[in-house]
C-alpha cells in the first residue's frame, strides 16, 4: 500500500486536524495566550496526529502487503480467504468478511455447476453404451445378409462407431482419471491392435501400411493410445489421395522413444499446421475435403498430455503429413 494512496484517502481527516488545529489557535489568541504556548500546543497536536497516522499506515500495510503475497504465491487465488490473517482494523475485516462470504457463493456456485455436469456426463456415457447395442445389432445382420447394400451400409456404420468412441473419449476428457491406467506398452502390438481395428477402412482405401523399429517399449495407457492412433489413422484415410500409404516407424533419443505415424495424404497448409490441435480447428482441408468436428486432433493432445507425452506434427501442402509422439524411458511414471 502506498503511503500516497493512504495519504489521499485521509484527506478529508486531514483537512478536519487542520481546521482544528486553526481554530485551536485563533481561540488560544483571543485568550491572550502566549505565542509559545499556543506553537507548543499546535505542535503537540501535530505529533499525535503524524504519530496515528503513522501506526495506521504500518498497520495497514503489512495487513495488505501480506495478503498480496499470498495471493501471488497461490496458483487458485479464489481460496485466499482461508489462507488470510485476522485484521486488526475494522476495513480489513469487513474486507475478510466480504472475501469469505463470496468464496462461499462461489464454491456453492461451483458445486451446483459440478452436479449438473457430472449427471449431464453419466447420461451421455449411458447413451454412448446404449447405442453401440442397436450398432453391433445392425453389424452383425449386415454380417448374415450379404450383399452391395449390406456392404455400404456396414462402411457407414463403421464411420458411426468411430465418432460414437470419439463422444465417449470426448465426455470422459473433463475428468480422465475414471479411466486411467498407466502401464509397459509393445509400440510394435499397439500399432498393429489398432490396425487390425481399422482393416476395412484401409482395405477400401487401399492403404499400404510399413513399419519400422517398432519393438520399444513405453509407457501410457493402451486404451487411450489405441484411440489416439485411432484418430491419426482415420483422418490419414480421410485425407488421402488415390492410394494410402502409411508409415509407422520409432525411434529413441536420450530419454524419449518417438514414434512417428507419417502418411502420403494431401497435407496440412503451413499457416493452419499450428492450430490443428485446437478444439474445433478443422481448417481448410476439413471444409473442402472430408465432413469434420475438429474434435479428434484436440481429444489426442488432450489424451497424450494426461500420460506425459507430447504430440506434435509437421506437414507440407499436398506432400502428406508425420504426427510425432514423444514417450518418456522415465519408469517413475508406471503406476502400479
Amino acid at each position: 500500500m502506498k503511503l500516497s494512496i493512504f495519504l489521499k484517502d485521509k484527506w478529508i481527516f486531514l483537512l478536519s486536524q487542520t481546521a482544528i488545529i486553526l481554530f485551536l489557535a485563533l481561540l488560544l489568541n483571543t485568550m491572550k495566550i502566549s505565542n509559545a504556548a499556543i506553537a507548543l500546543v499546535c505542535i503537540c497536536f501535530c505529533f499525535i496526529t503524524v504519530v496515528s497516522l503513522i501506526l495506521e499506515y504500518l498497520q495497514k500495510n503489512c495487513f495488505y502487503r501480506q495478503l498480496y503475497q499470498n495471493l501471488d504465491a497461490m496458483e487458485k487465488k479464489h481460496y485466499i480467504s482461508s489462507v488470510i490473517e485476522e485484521a486488526g482494523f475494522t476495513e480489513g475485516a469487513l474486507l475478510i468478511d466480504v472475501l469469505k462470504q463470496t468464496t462461499k457463493s462461489m464454491n456453492d456456485e461451483i458445486a451446483s455447476y459440478r452436479r449438473m455436469n457430472t449427471e449431464y456426463q453419466d447420461y451421455i456415457e449411458t447413451w454412448i453404451h446404449e447405442i453401440k447395442i442397436p450398432i453391433s445389432c445392425i453389424d452383425l445382420i449386415c454380417e448374415n445378409n450379404k450383399g452391395e447394400m449390406a456392404s455400404g451400409v456396414k462402411e457407414e456404420l463403421s464411420r458411426i462407431d468411430d465418432y460414437v468412441e470419439q463422444a465417449l473419449y470426448y465426455a470422459r476428457s473433463t475428468n480422465l482419471e475414471k479411466d486411467y491406467m498407466i502401464r509397459e506398452i509393445n509400440l510394435d502390438n499397439l500399432v498393429k491392435g489398432t490396425l487390425k481395428k481399422y482393416s476395412k477402412q484401409l482395405i477400401a482405401a487401399k492403404a499400404t501400411p510399413t513399419f519400422d523399429n517398432l519393438s520399444q517399449t513405453v509407457y501410457g495407457d493402451a486404451k487411450w493410445l489405441e484411440f489416439v492412433l485411432g484418430q491419426l489413422i482415420a483422418n490419414s484415410i480421410k485425407y488421402k489421395k488415390d492410394t494410402l500409404m502409411l508409415t509407422f516407424s520409432a525411434c529413441e533419443e536420450q530419454d524419449h522413444v518417438l514414434l512417428y505415424v507419417s502418411d502420403d495424404g494431401i497435407g496440412i497448409q503451413e499457416s493452419e499446421l499450428p492450430r490443428i490441435f485446437e478444439k474445433g480447428f478443422t481448417g481448410t482441408n476439413g471444409r473442402s475435403y472430408a465432413k469434420t468436428t475438429g474434435i479428434g486432433l484436440y481429444l489426442c493432445r488432450k489424451l497424450c498430455n494426461k500420460m506425459h507425452l507430447s504430440i506434435s506434427a509437421s506437414s507440407a501442402n499436398g506432400q502428406g503429413t508425420t504426427i510425432q509422439i514423444t514417450f518418456p524411458t522415465d519408469s517413475r511414471l508406471l503406476l502400479e
